[in-house]
């Protein structure tokens, strides 16, 4: 919300604060900044002038020559402007001046004749491009009226004073305008707020003679309101209009319409102003949209509407989308004489839906979807109306259509005090509690008890806890001290959490770093790693209101975004990189929530790196997590891997997820330049397999006894099938094999290959002799050769 300083002045007494010292206030009750637009830091020396002559510049056919009065003397001025003329007020940029963007204005020759200063557009003087009114849009501002040659420029139109931008939090919708902004001021500082003039209405039913109005879907549109307004004078605003418009972030248009910006930007609520000739029969009916119904909106689209949207119609047509943007078949034009101006409160759900379904989101709606008062209505149209007449836009017709059906009761909340001094951990008193309730215009009953009545603007007050806050923020954070937690129970890691944190452990100790990605993907991401039409995987969550395309379904398998992780890293020209992600996937099932399964994949590419430095990383995970009896088999039939280069792991019998290095094409597809390898791994499946009781085993007593061994095989025997059959023959002297060698070459017949073992051998209750090593060394050998034709080389 941007909040000018100067417009900011019209409903509370800030004279004297500092800027520093206002925002620091605020952000201490809630209001946190966002930045600070400061005119003055920019513009210097810039200066009200008169242009008392334009002549053709001898030597250039698209340049003028000015003499233009800046007060204290004429200078001449040549410029390129179109849209001047003799006897304009503009501002002028003045010899050692300074315009927006810090550029510094000097006076020289342009095509020989001398320039002693530039005027200006608002372009030039900070304002930005979207803001601009259309007539000012490549042109020199023209000022509405005369004022004091020389003067500065930002004290003629009130710029001196800086624009605050505050973020407002979603349940603070009041504070989406002026007056919402000024109460938190006036709360923080004590200060007493003043409002805003409206128009005082007569005993009259004269409006009737004009407009109706039937609200159909009451669920839908609470309430109504409604005034007319006749001679109407389509015109520009006054200048003091537009520029606080513009400060705001709202660009001009004419002055009916900027005045219901105003107002809506004054107070929070939208408003809009119908042609009331273009209505057929005066007659505004709220309604749900029809079958197959469409509308021209202002931004001149045809917008294809949904049945459960609400619409503003004519008997005979939709002329406003409500709550979002009004229709261009009842647009104000220069040509209006009559105008119905609505104000009204429509559900913030269905603002919000229709908003998204169409892909439209404006001023108006942002307000609505966040929660209108119904309350406010009635002060803002006659708000509206005092503008009308005051700036001389039109006449009001007396008479006022108000149709609100179901008035909502008051909200009414019991507190304590000493649940209040409790929550803040403070000393308060009744009397302290209830004084900053009343800065807030929260009334306190008593009733069994006390009772506070929040005002109607303040929706997102209705439980005690609510109140808790306001006076916190009103005593001061900054004033609360610190104090330890309380509790009655000590907080502990469940067995999953701990499981989690001592993989994630080990994987850091691997130099394996975490991401965490998006849960929304898109369906073509399973395209993207060639996974099988037929997988179990293609079958996933969709979202009902998708923020688009890229995040359409909820994701079915952790590879897409790991790959994803790795082609930025790749192409940010990380030389090697190793990555995981623990995280859920989603997949479907009919009539209840979607299955979570908490998958780990692991990620990496590097030149040093290769599908053994993968499996290493794997192995390291799986025993620092306890986990016994696993291997892994030969992978041929995984799309997204290397057909020649990927396993399957294995705990026991269960299959718990697959490695490998990603196949050339899907390389490809995500842009990775390198050989990438990645582990996809069932992560709840190895916490079932984690050991976490882990028995102490003493330092052994007796030396251990090494014997290497190198058997020739052929190609299609496996590690695992040797190394089964020798842990089942070495049986409880055998204490580890481990391969540290596998060789083809010229000395090894074709078809086969050589590979060599360390064997260990050790007894708990003796030192082993080299005759019990050798005979059980001898078993192993025979039955290698039985059982898979291995020979000793």
């Amino acid at each position: 919300m941007r909040v000018p300083v100067e417009w900011l002045k019209d409903y509370v007494n800030i004279d004297g604060i500092e800027t520093k010292t206002l925002v620091d206030r605020l952000v201490l009750t809630g209001s946190n900044n966002e930045g600070i637009t400061d005119f003055t830091r920019q513009i210097e020396n810039v200066v009200v002038g008169k242009i008392l002559e334009i002549k053709q510049h001898p030597n250039a056919d698209k340049l003028v020559v000015c003499q233009v009065d800046v007060g204290a003397e004429v200078i001449q001025i040549v410029t390129g402007a179109t849209n001047i003329s003799e006897m304009d007020y503009i501002p002028v940029a003045l010899h050692g001046s300074t315009i927006a963007g810090g550029v510094k204005i000097k006076k020289g020759k342009l095509r020989g004749e001398v320039s002693n200063g530039m005027l200006c557009s608002f372009d030039e003087l900070g304002f930005d491009g979207s803001v601009i009114p259309k007539e000012f849009d490549d042109g020199i501002l023209i000022l509405d009226q005369a004022y004091p040659l020389g003067m500065p420029f930002l004290e003629t139109l009130k710029l001196s004073d800086p624009i605050i931008d505050f973020e407002i939090t979603p349940n603070r919708s009041d504070c989406l305008s002026m007056i919402g902004m000024a109460r938190e001021v006036a709360a923080s500082f004590d200060q007493t707020l003043v409002h805003p003039k409206v128009y005082e209405d007569k005993a009259s039913s004269e409006i009737e003679k004009y407009a109706s109005v039937v609200i159909e879907d009451p669920d839908l549109c609470p309430r109504y309101t409604a005034k007319v307004v006749q001679d109407i004078k389509i015109e520009n605003s006054p200048m003091w209009l537009q520029i606080r418009l513009m400060q705001a972030g709202m660009r001009p248009i004419n002055n009916i319409v900027d005045i219901t910006n105003y107002v809506m930007l004054e107070y929070g609520q939208p408003i809009h102003a119908f042609d009331l000739d273009s209505v057929d029969e005066g007659k505004i009916i709220v309604r749900r949209v029809k079958p197959n119904e469409t509308i021209v909106t202002l931004d001149d689209k045809e917008r294809a509407l949904e049945e459960d949207m609400l619409v503003i119609a004519d008997p005979k047509k939709a002329i406003a989308l409500a709550g979002v943007m009004g229709g261009a078949n009842t647009e104000v034009t220069p040509e209006t004489k009559r105008v119905l101006l609505e104000v009204a409160t429509f559900d913030k759900t269905s603002i919000r839906k229709t908003s998204k379904e169409i892909g439209l989101r404006s001023e108006a709606s942002s307000r609505y979807e966040k929660g209108v008062s119904d309350q406010l209505p009635l002060i803002v149209v006659n708000r509206i109306c005092h503008l009308i007449e005051a700036l001389g836009a039109g006449k009001v017709v007396p008479g006022l259509i108000d149709v609100y059906p179901n008035p909502k009761d008051k909200v009414r909340i019991p507190f304590r005090i000493s649940r209040i001094n409790q929550v803040i951990g403070s000393d308060l008193t009744e009397e302290d509690v209830i004084g900053f309730l009343k800065k807030l215009d929260i009334r306190v009953e008593r009733e069994d008890g006390l009772v506070a009545v929040p005002p109607h603007y303040r929706l997102d007050l209705d439980k005690e806890i609510d109140l808790v806050e306001e006076v916190a923020r009103l005593y001061g954070y900054d004033k609360i001290q610190m104090t330890l937690p309380k509790a009655a129970t000590w907080g502990a890691l469940t067995n999953g959490q701990r499981i989690e944190k001592t993989a994630k452990t080990e994987l850091l100790a691997s130099g394996v770093n975490e991401i965490l990605t998006y849960s929304f993907v898109s369906k073509r991401d399973l395209d993207r790693i060639r996974l099988g039409e037929n997988s179990y995987l293609r079958n996933q969550v969709e979202l009902i209101n998708p923020l688009g395309e890229e995040f359409s379904v909820m994701r079915s398998s952790l590879v897409p975004n790991v790959l994803e992780v790795l082609s930025r890293n790749y192409n940010r020209k990380n030389q090697s990189v190793r990555i995981f992600e623990m995280g859920s996937v989603f997949l479907p099932r009919e009539n209840d929530l979607p299955i979570e399964r908490k998958m780990l994949t692991i990620g990496i590419f590097g030149e040093q790196e290769d599908f053994y430095s993968l499996k290493g990383i794997v192995e390291s995970l799986l025993d620092g997590m306890h986990v016994k009896d696993y291997f892994f088999e030969k992978e041929a039939n995984a799309p997204t891997y290397h057909k020649g280069r990927c396993a399957n792991l294995f705990v026991g019998k269960h299959l718990v997820g697959t490695l490998g290095e990603i196949h050339p094409l899907v390389q490809e597809e995500y842009s990775i330049g390198v050989r990438s390898y990645v582990a996809d791994l069932d992560f709840n499946l190895l916490m079932q397999m984690t050991t976490e009781d882990v028995l102490f085993t003493p330092i052994p007593k007796y030396p251990a006894v090494e014997r290497d061994m190198a058997v020739l095989v052929r190609d299609e025997v496996t590690s695992r099938q040797i190394e089964t059959i020798v842990r089942r023959v070495g049986g409880k002297l055998l204490e580890s094999i481990r391969m540290f060698d596998m060789y083809k070459g010229k000395q090894i017949s074709e078809g086969h290959k050589s590979v060599a073992y360390a064997l260990i051998f050790r007894a708990e209750d003796r030192t082993l002799s080299d005759d019990e090593v050798n005979g059980v060394f001898s078993k192993i050998l025979k039955e290698l050769e039985a059982e898979l034709g291995a020979q000793l080389r």
